[in-house]
């Protein structure tokens, strides 16, 4: 797989970033906001469902948006595929050959 992403999808990517984090903390904070809801479970049992949801988030997070550069678009972009924090529509914004490793990509995770 070429590590090089065109320079139209590097825009694009720019642009698509801040949104796909924005919906991956939107689901996180949804999910701490079902944790707290949950009064069968203490109060302590409810902090540490937290800060295990916010410690395995993290990571995730860490993989899908730090290190934003060009060299490492392409494995970023496909790890946000993967969690499905672009829609089909953005994705088809894309370049055809940039479509084509997010889609030999999704083929082989299946």
């Amino acid at each position: 797989m070429s590590r090089d992403i065109p320079e139209s999808d590097w825009k694009l990517f720019r642009q698509l970033h801040p949104v796909a984090l924005n919906r991956f903390c939107e689901r996180v904070l949804a999910d701490i906001a079902h944790i707290v809801a949950d009064t069968k479970a203490t109060p302590h049992e409810r902090y540490l469902s937290i800060y295990k949801l916010v410690e395995q988030r993290d990571r995730t997070i860490g993989e899908a948006f730090n290190d934003l550069r060009r060299s490492t678009a392409i494995m970023r972009l496909l790890t946000i595929c993967s969690h499905s924090l672009i829609t089909q529509d953005e994705i088809e914004r894309f370049t055809q050959e940039t479509r084509n490793v997010i889609a030999r990509f999704s083929t082989q995770r299946a």
